[in-house]
């Protein structure tokens, strides 16, 4: 079964939450997610980012219903990293 590893997203998201507090909450959406926040961009109301999410089987819905739950939304993926474990052998 390919699982996916690695995400890097394009998200638009509000001042509130902040950084921390976003990356928390992703981080808590999936068991031994790692997430590395950069932000691009800042407005008067909103702030562009790049998220990193890196895990053993990241579940991509679940990490959209907590971006949007938090008042963003996600513009784009930009890199996907997949890894089929028969490939190994």
């Amino acid at each position: 079964m390919v699982k996916v590893k690695r995400l890097v997203l394009d998200v638009l998201k509000p001042h509130q939450p902040g950084a921390l507090e976003f990356c928390r909450q992703i981080a808590a959406s999936g068991e031994g997610y790692r997430v590395c926040l950069k932000v691009d961009e800042v407005d008067e109301n909103t702030q562009t980012l790049q998220l990193e999410i890196c895990g053993e089987d990241l579940a991509l819905e679940s990490i959209e219903r907590v971006i949007a739950d938090m008042g963003a939304s996600l513009h784009s993926i930009d890199l996907v990293e997949a890894h089929n474990p028969a490939d190994a052998d």
